[in-house]
């Protein structure tokens, strides 16, 4: 994706793009920090965002900066890249050598990760020491340069890494301390030691690998739910084509069982969709003409005639995975400041390895061979990868997860913010309720209530007016009849008259009803009650006399209640802010058990919010993202409720698609279910380099310890991350 240049306010003439890339061979964090670092490197670069989590770079950059000068720095470190537009080509450019300089990465197969390059080398690595095992057998005098041979098979990509990473600047990279590390054992006589424990980096590195592609898979799992292939209905005959060559307007056919392979609008046919696939609901909804779909849902039941109204880069689930992996290079608060903390623990490490190994012979005349070995083992301890990959293999896992359920939060440190949320203020209509009016009560004098029903629904056919709709679903749900009207036509600003089966009919408000007819104190009373509920009250006249009425209102939400009590539980204040009237929304409020403001401006909302926040509250505003703007921007954390193509997303910090209140909470528990998982991810990082480090400076462990206390967290901190995943099925 390459956005249009833009002019910048403080230097017209400096022209800016952004460009997006696929990074292969990026498992770790140390490999981001290296990117990121040789990326900034090029003149005219201007800011680098690098997301493991899904494989990608951003850069933003001065127009005169070409693709090709970014491809090659990152091709030197030995990574795959292509430009995101370049996604049609499946295969990732290779450095100039045409080879994998990186062990835990560069151009990978699209076969298994044991075809990988990474895997190869590992595999390579173990076989040389193998045979190096068995040559020392064998060949006694010949033991110490087989494994010198071993170990330079996994050593060299290793150390070529190193060099190439120092000269694009950082020159602290994990790859450096592992290189000093074998070179100092070798140079010690340790040379079975460093063999083993570079074939023991790799196989670490391959595990993170495996679990950093399980994540990434996550949220791109999501793009596979469209299918590859549609059939276009043209000239009356139909032909299957490429879903990504779908244009909007174009006529799509969808048998039963099969997955919609674009967004769009029923023009023929019903049936049920199961939506679960994309929202998570496990109950399918039946749908009609003129109903919305989403790609990667399934007709289970119905033959659809669909017209496309989104292309394929522009389908809810496309939005929806760009979304979250633009989420996933938004760091938050903690990952910032981890990665502030590794630019000086590495160089760190270095310090404190050197002082280990020259200290106790310089001072107090010990073994030099003995304290060098431990030097070299804190230098392994001290890798800060499983430091460094405990926050963004969280975040990642925690987007993906709300991703996976309609919950879209975008960056870390939305994610983050969530679990700090002390009190949420709602909108009202759209949100809290469904956003359009439906019957409540059907009142009959005289007849039974479907012919009220019957008799009204046939006044307005063909209407589209929110009230007429509301009615005509009610009578359908009901199986009313509804016969013809003779002479319908709307009375303006008062209601709709017609005959249907020579009875004179008018429907309209009960002052409109009074001019025409008379209406007894029982039947005010009722209008009066039914007002008193937030409900508005149509009184449909029979010649001139009252035949029934009809009750509609704007109805909460099915999962409302439960929504707001769930945030109650969760220590959470709510508050419902709304533009319509008070008696209507007091009736909703008191039905929902939450305090509610009416009658409220744009700005009386945002004022509302502030004075929250002064009062020491942490605030997240749920509104439709349009009309609550300036509350949504005002808010600590800005929501956008909506429906999938619908919901204004680039208007909040975080957007729930499919409408559900109850996804609230679920946002601030999967907030806190992030951050505890952090803190578990730095303990478990700093409290197996503590354990070892000690041990190693008391002589009981040593060098194969030392790594698989460095790899041996990194793949735990990952597996732990990954648990987070499990959440989007609870």
């Amino acid at each position: 994706m390459v956005s249009a240049p833009s002019v910048s306010r403080d230097n017209p003439a400096a022209l800016t793009a952004q460009t997006r890339y696929r990074v292969s061979g990026m498992d770790c964090a140390s490999c981001a920090a290296n990117i990121d670092t040789a990326v900034r490197r090029i003149k005219g670069v201007a800011d680098v965002s690098v997301s493991v989590a899904s494989g990608s770079l951003t850069v933003t950059h001065s127009g005169a900066v070409p693709k090709e000068a970014i491809v090659r720095q990152i091709s030197r470190l030995g990574y795959g890249v292509r430009p995101v537009e370049d996604d049609g080509d499946a295969r990732p450019e290779q450095g100039h050598s045409g080879e994998s300089l990186h062990p835990h990465g560069g151009k990978e197969t699209d076969g298994p990760w044991w075809r990988s390059r990474r895997a190869l080398l590992t595999i390579a690595s173990g076989v040389a020491l193998a045979a190096a095992y068995a040559i020392g057998k064998l060949v006694p005098a010949a033991e110490h340069w087989a494994f010198v041979a071993a170990l330079l098979v996994g050593l060299v990509p290793i150390a070529r890494r190193a060099a190439m990473a120092a000269l694009a600047g950082t020159p602290f990279s994990i790859e450096t301390l592992m290189t000093i590390a074998a070179v100092g054992a070798v140079l010690i006589g340790a040379t079975e030691e460093a063999a083993t424990v570079v074939l023991l980096f790799l196989i670490g590195e391959l595990l993170e690998g495996v679990a950093a592609g399980r994540a990434r898979a996550s949220i791109q799992g999501l793009a596979d739910l469209v299918p590859k292939t549609a059939f276009v209905e043209k000239d009356g005959s139909t032909a299957e084509v490429p879903a990504a060559s779908l244009a909007v307007g174009d006529l799509i056919v969808v048998r039963p069982g099969d997955r919609i392979p674009a967004d769009g609008e029923i023009v023929e046919g019903s049936g049920e969709i199961d939506e679960s696939p994309v929202t998570g609901e496990s109950t399918p909804k039946r749908k009609g003409k003129n109903d919305d779909v989403f790609a990667g849902t399934i007709s289970t039941d119905g033959v659809l005639k669909v017209r496309v109204t989104a292309r394929a880069e522009d389908n809810t689930i496309a939005r929806v995975v760009r979304l979250v992996e633009e989420a996933q290079e938004s760091k938050a608060p903690t990952e910032r400041f981890i990665d502030r903390f590794s630019r000086y623990y590495t160089p760190g490490v270095l310090v404190v390895g050197t002082l280990v190994a020259t200290m106790p012979p310089l001072l107090f005349g010990a073994g030099w061979s003995e304290w060098i070995y431990k030097g070299l083992a804190i230098l392994l301890i001290g890798c800060p990868c499983a430091l460094v990959i405990s926050t963004p293999a969280a975040v990642a896992a925690g987007l993906s997860a709300g991703a996976r359920r309609g919950m879209l939060m975008k960056g870390g440190a939305v994610l983050e913010g969530f679990g700090r949320i002390t009190a949420v203020a709602f909108d009202k209509t759209g949100t809290l309720t469904e956003g359009r009016p439906v019957v409540t009560d059907v009142i009959a004098y005289g007849r039974t209530e479907r012919e009220v029903l019957s008799m009204a629904a046939a006044l307005e056919q063909g209407s589209r007016h929110p009230l007429a709709i509301a009615i005509l679903d009610r009578a359908k749900a009901d199986k009313a009849p509804i016969p013809p009207a003779f002479g319908a036509r709307a009375v303006s600003g008062k209601g709709v008259e017609g005959n249907v089966g020579g009875v004179a009919l008018f429907l309209a408000s009960a002052k409109a009803a009074a001019e025409r007819a008379s209406i007894s104190p029982e039947q005010l009373s009722r209008i009066e009650d039914l007002n008193s509920q937030g409900k508005t009250v149509s009184v449909l006249l029979a010649g001139a006399a009252v035949a029934g009425l009809i009750a509609m209102r704007d109805e909460p939400r099915d999962d409302a209640k439960a929504g707001l009590a769930a945030l109650k539980d969760l220590g959470i204040q709510t508050l419902m802010l709304t533009g319509d009237n008070r008696k209507t929304a007091e009736a909703i409020a008191a039905g929902l058990g939450i305090e509610a403001r009416a009658e409220l401006l744009p700005q009386d909302k945002q004022r509302i919010v502030a004075e929250m926040q002064t009062a020491g509250l942490k605030v997240a505003k749920v509104g439709d993202g349009i009309n609550d703007a300036p509350a949504l921007a005002a808010a600590d954390i800005g929501v956008a409720m909506g429906g999938g193509t619908d919901v204004a997303l680039e208007t909040a910090d975080a957007a729930i698609l499919h409408g559900r209140v109850e996804d609230v909470s679920r946002m601030v528990r999967l907030s806190r279910a992030v951050m505890a998982n952090i803190r578990q991810n730095i303990a478990v990082a700093l409290g197996l380099k503590a354990v070892f480090l000690v041990t190693t400076v008391i002589g009981m462990t040593g060098l194969w310890p030392a790594i698989l206390a460095d790899t041996g967290a990194t793949v735990l901190v990952t597996a732990n991350a990954m648990r987070l995943l499990r959440l989007e099925r609870d």
